[in-house]
């Protein structure tokens, strides 16, 4: 039988099925987009491949996007009356099992799948990639460390994909909160291939969790040529070149990088690109900052989509487009339409509580913000906010909710509350010069009422 480069067997693929394959592993874990055209050469040549047939329902579950999970799913399911589940190695099987039961709705399931995967076969460099993302989409910080942390012992050193690995696993320890262990083994990632935007990512994330946002500016300046262009990930490492200048206060430089790499004419559409956009325009919403036409352009590009109720994370994003465009039905229907689903929703799908116990009350949290219902904001997020992790996402990108709970208890008046958040952010990253200017306001406010 074929084996792939670290000699797991593929069952009904032959050798230039294997060579396409392994490609489209490279490409996956480079974020190329040659990934999909590999991945449909795989099958192209070997029609039945087990692993191709898996790896390409993988890349229809990636995106987050539930139309491609529809025609994923669709697939997968002809693939599987074809081939008998007993002609395939334990390995595959396992693999099968974990696409499956994604398919269904069960990302958690899936990644434990996945998880008992690797303890038998850790340079499963597919199971490693596919389960770190759903620790990342689950908000599993612990799980996104040591789902690659336990493997990496099993790894040649000079293997070509062993620093890909530890660009991973930086983002697993910055996820964890070991931010100097994250940046140097990020660092180290990023000298073994240049290219390697998730390990540039990981060094990126490193910098924002520490504050540093000017070391993050020349840091990505200085390998621009390396993550700008050409790869998947582009949009979301120029949002945190966008999130790092707007901690320098330069609202006009965040609105040209938004215009020119985050939201434009040519965009795409995808929801991870617009949850970027709406993600970086909320926090200057926050700030009372004169974002223009922005808001009714992105709202509308969230209309386009149609989505149903797939992913809360998505969800949320597309809730704060519409409130910020000042279309607050449309965020009210978009929540109905939420509610209506979890009445009938069956048991076993991920997005059940990630809806009903972490999207729904944000939703309704920033409906009430852009109500100016301050109050029912706070109201709303506090009691979630050492869970809102459970809907995914990573700190960064959580971190506007966080900021939306402290600019509603700003504005309603919940002094000691800002206080206590505040000094938890402060003490925390006592370089980062948002919490350090609403600490300001906090002064004044709190002195004027003295």
């Amino acid at each position: 039988m074929v084996t792939d480069r670290h000699a797991h067997a593929m069952t009904y693929t032959d050798a230039d099925a294997v060579r396409h394959y392994e490609k489209a592993l490279d490409s996956l874990l480079f974020f190329r987009g040659e990934v999909s055209a590999e991945a449909g050469a795989v099958l192209d040549a070997s029609p039945r491949s087990a692993m191709g047939n898996v790896f390409h329902a993988y890349l229809g579950l990636l995106g987050t996007e539930e139309t491609d999970a529809a025609g994923a799913a669709t697939a997968f399911e002809a693939y599987r009356r074809d081939v008998p589940v007993a002609d395939l190695t334990p390995r595959e099987r396992m693999h099968v099992e974990a696409a499956s039961s994604w398919l269904d709705g069960d990302m958690h399931r899936a990644g434990r799948v996945l998880a008992e995967l690797v303890v038998a076969h850790p340079k499963d460099a597919l199971a490693l990639a596919v389960g770190h993302q759903i620790d990342f989409f689950t908000g599993d910080a612990t799980l996104l460390r040591d789902r690659i942390g336990g493997a990496l012992s099993a790894w040649d050193q000079d293997d070509p994909h062993y620093g890909l690995l530890q660009g991973m696993y930086a983002f697993g320890l910055e996820e964890a909160g070991h931010y100097t262990q994250a940046e140097h083994v990020g660092l180290q990632a990023v000298e073994r291939n240049a290219r390697d935007v998730w390990g540039i990512h990981a060094v990126v994330h490193a910098y924002e969790m520490q504050g540093r946002h000017e070391d993050g500016i020349r840091y990505l300046d200085a390998r621009a040529d390396d993550w700008s262009t050409g790869n998947y990930l582009n949009v979301h490492n120029w949002w945190h070149y966008a999130l790092y200048v707007l901690e320098t206060g330069r609202t006009e430089k965040v609105l040209a990088v938004y215009d020119a790499a985050v939201h434009h004419d040519d965009s795409g559409g995808a929801a991870m690109e617009l949850l970027d956009a709406a993600s970086l325009l909320w926090r200057l919403y926050l700030v009372g900052a004169d974002t223009g036409n922005r808001w009714p352009v992105l709202a509308e590009a969230w209309d386009r989509r149609h989505d149903g109720a797939y992913y809360a994370f998505n969800d949320i994003h597309a809730v704060m487009a519409y409130v910020g465009a000042e279309r607050i039905a449309d965020a009210e229907r978009l929540i109905r339409d939420r509610e209506a689903w979890l009445r009938d929703a069956g048991p076993g799908l991920s997005n059940v509580p990630m809806t009903a116990e972490i999207g729904l009350p944000v939703s309704r949290a920033l409906v009430a913000y852009g109500q100016r219902r301050y109050a029912d904001a706070v109201d709303l997020l506090l009691p979630l906010r050492r869970r809102l992790h459970t809907f995914g996402g990573s700190h960064a990108q959580r971190d506007a909710l966080q900021k939306t709970l402290v600019e509603a208890a700003l504005h309603a008046r919940r002094h000691d509350l800002a206080r206590t958040l505040l000094s938890e952010r402060i003490s925390l990253r006592p370089r980062c010069p948002y919490d350090q200017k609403a600490w300001a306001r906090l002064v004044q406010r709190t002195s004027a009422f003295a």
